[in-house]
């Protein structure tokens, strides 16, 4: 078959299998939670993308059009609060997930590629979360983003990350649409397409299930 091994092709494998071994199918045995963990991932680019319509990416615009949308907007309050409570869920489960593959030994081999994908997701999501806390522009998200980037310039390379995510200060109009950028289009994508490589390589390592 054409594309057979193709990364789309395979997720929608992964998500529909004709055979599923008895043992995989235990609630008890993985929890699901990387599957939960893409549900929530799913609901956040679903209620981000219904956000798109009403907030505006600049310093003087972004809190109004927040207040615009939770009180005039029909449902306004509720998106932007599922919105947010999918990205917390996104988070924890995704931790959890990580957590549930240390203490089974999933990491192992021959799985070492998609262990280093699954910790990519996971700095992927963190991220993700860094750069949505900003958009709001209110006095909370503001100085929380602006302790954030001075934690990041005591690390190796810091003050060059500082000055590409906000060359002119946090909050500011340059820094403010970078961060807008990579929370709805760069990290998205990247999540997507590592997502649909990490259940890839869960196809491919199917024989050598389970794992305790």
């Amino acid at each position: 078959m054409q594309n057979e091994n193709g990364l789309f092709n395979e997720f929608i494998r992964h998500l529909f299998p004709r055979m599923v071994r008895r043992q995989n199918l235990k609630i008890t045995y993985t929890l699901c939670l990387g599957g939960l963990a893409f549900t929530a991932f799913i609901v956040l680019i679903a209620t981000g993308l219904l956000l798109l319509f009403y907030y505006q990416p600049s310093s003087e615009g972004a809190f109004g059009s927040i207040l615009f949308l939770e009180s005039s907007v029909p449902a306004g309050l509720y998106i932007r609060s599922l919105h947010r409570l999918a990205s917390h869920a996104f988070l924890v489960l995704i931790f959890l997930h990580t957590l549930r593959v240390i203490l089974t030994g999933a990491y192992r081999k021959p799985r070492e590629l998609n262990w280093i994908i699954g910790f990519f997701l996971l700095c992927l999501a963190l991220f993700e979360a860094y750069t949505g806390y900003l958009l709001p522009m209110d006095q909370i998200a503001v100085w929380a983003t602006h302790t954030g980037m001075e934690l990041i310039k005591t690390v190796p390379f810091g003050k060059v990350i500082v000055q590409i995510l906000a060359p002119d200060g946090v909050g500011q109009p340059i820094s403010l649409l970078r961060f807008y950028i990579l929370h709805i289009v760069v990290i998205p994508i990247a999540v997507l397409l590592l997502s649909f490589l990490h259940f890839y390589r869960i196809r491919q390592d199917k024989e050598v299930l389970p794992y305790l």
